[in-house]
């Protein structure tokens, strides 16, 4: 094996690397590896996005990855169903007005559809539906559940018996005075219902109690006034939550949590509940790593309140199961800007690593491929298939599905994909592919992708639009293709090349005489012409 190879940790993929470091820290730490749990947060107070969805699909991979290095693990997927509404989320069409349910426990909320016990039990359904339809394995648990269970009363008493060093730390690392005066927990205004607006003035171990006044609190920038109401609150009912610069730390030591990722913006929390649970629970914090932020198309953070989302929903309306999970295991450092525009894309690059594991593509290196081997097998769950489907540009279905007769497009496309010898029968993926793009075609407005085209070129494709536009069989256009790519000195392969970037955004595709013919010779017109326009 090559020395390059050789250095490879289990698949070589980024979660191989932390499968192994996460391994040999709870060596380190002296902890039993009977099981190692992994964890990822669902959020509940807005529309999850992909964003969302991707913590808990990476913390199934390093599921996998643990197993994959003979360490049994299961993920836990927490809904924080005890978090406060702080915004009802844009474009948010409700039958309830959530705007008197601001600062109220999320699963204390009327379903605003109608279809669940909750508010927060309606948005952590539509993510657990997404990891459902992925095959994501995981057990839920709910913070409302536990709090009522009281899972982390041991915890709860412990820091708050300690509140004072904790405040003191708090301070040190973010500069907040906030739990100097308040204790870091919120309890449920036993007289408004809210929660964020209480502070929790004392605690009583002899009762196991807390004193607390509503006096109010600021969410997103404006002041909710309290209720002024002074009450008490017994531990034991379960009425309140931690706060979450120490409420991670909580979790992480009742359930025993060795693995949780988190976004950069929750750094300092992190770093908060990382001291908290080392140095006042006595619970080694678990192994993090850090992730960038999935970006809107306009370079955005993306968030639950302010609309325009991509949420796993519309991902399955366009895109396969398997480009969604690939944008999630691809990598894990640096930024990415996602929009609806993006899915073919990951369509398209999916069944390119297909090709690379059965060898149908060579990659120039033996790391590359070990690499490209290990993510397919990720993104098959470690279950790949005995051979590949059969794989077909994104755009070339969404242009078919653009001219086929709307009653019978299935049938049109495949046998258009039959002529042009790209498929040999139908199956269930093609048809499945068909009916994605379909979608596509009928709901996206996209614009042509801009190419890299020198003077040359861009005189051969006015070339070429001169030529064909009287075209009136197939064959006539595909000899004027290799007639316009001698006139001007560009190899065949090249211009063809070119001409399928343009009309379906791949390098390879059917044969363009007949596809053009197919397409309708002034629509293929078009798209050259808005390609030369950008140029």
């Amino acid at each position: 094996m090559p020395t390059e190879a050789k250095s490879i940790i289990g698949h070589g993929t980024w979660m191989d690397k932390v499968a192994y470091d996460v391994i040999n820290r709870e060596k380190k730490l002296g902890r039993s590896l009977q099981l190692v749990k992994v964890e990822s947060g669902l959020g509940a107070s807005g529309i999850p996005h992909i964003g969302n969805l991707s913590d808990c699909v990476r913390a199934f991979g390093i599921k996998m990855a643990l197993e994959e290095q003979g360490v049994r693990s299961e993920h836990i997927a927490y809904t924080d169903d005890m978090d406060g509404l702080r915004k009802v989320p844009a474009g948010l069409q409700s039958s309830v007005d959530l705007e008197r349910y601001i600062a109220h426990p999320v699963s204390r909320i009327p379903d605003p559809f109608g279809c669940h016990s909750s508010y927060g039990e309606h948005m952590s359904y539509l993510l657990i539906d997404a990891m459902d339809k992925i095959g994501i394995e995981y057990k839920h648990e709910s913070a409302a559940v536990n709090y009522k269970r009281n899972r982390f009363i041991e915890e709860i008493r412990t820091i708050l018996s300690r509140s004072e060093e904790i405040g003191a730390k708090i301070k040190e690392i973010t500069g907040q005075e906030k739990y100097e005066e308040a204790l870091p927990y919120f309890p449920i205004c036993s007289n408004c219902g809210r929660i964020y607006t209480t502070k929790a003035t004392s605690y009583n171990p002899k009762t196991d109690s807390l004193q607390y006044v509503c006096e109010g609190a600021e969410l997103r920038g404006r002041w909710l006034e309290g209720c002024k109401y002074q009450g008490d609150a017994k531990l034991v009912e379960g009425e309140g939550k931690l706060s979450w610069k120490v409420e991670f730390a909580a979790r992480w030591r009742a359930l025993d949590i060795r693995y949780e990722a988190h976004g950069k913006e929750l750094t300092d929390s992190v770093k908060i509940n990382d001291w908290v649970s080392d140095n006042i629970l006595g619970y080694p914090h678990p192994y993090h790593i850090k992730y960038e932020l999935l970006l809107d198309k306009s370079g955005k953070k993306i968030s639950k309140s302010e609309g325009g989302l991509v949420t796993p929903q519309t991902w399955f309306k366009y895109g396969t199961k398997e480009s969604l999970i690939l944008l999630m295991f691809k990598r894990i450092v640096g930024t990415r800007r996602i929009s609806i525009e993006e899915i073919p894309k990951y369509v398209d690059e999916f069944d390119w690593i297909e090709d690379v594991y059965f060898g149908k593509i060579k990659v120039d290196s033996e790391s590359k491929l070990i690499r490209m081997r290990g993510l397919y097998e990720y993104v098959k769950y470690m279950k790949p298939p005995k051979q590949p489907d059969q794989h077909v540009p994104y755009r070339l279905l969404v242009e078919l599905a653009s001219v086929a007769p709307p009653e019978r497009y299935k049938d049109y496309i495949i046998n258009r994909l039959k002529s042009y010898r790209m498929i040999k029968e139908s199956d269930p993926s093609i048809l499945s592919k068909i009916e994605l793009a379909r979608n596509w075609a009928k709901d996206v407005r996209e614009e042509t992708p801009a190419i890299s085209i020198d003077s040359n070129q861009k005189d051969a494709l006015k070339e070429l639009i001169n030529r064909i536009r009287p075209a009136e069989n197939p064959d006539y256009i595909q000899n004027q293709i290799f007639e316009v790519s001698k006139l001007h000195g560009i190899p065949p392969s090249e211009f063809f090349k070119l001409l399928y970037s343009i009309l379906i955004g791949s390098d390879k595709g059917p044969r363009l005489g007949p596809y053009i013919f197919d397409l309708g010779v002034e629509r293929a017109i078009e798209a050259i012409e808005r390609t030369l326009q950008k140029t």
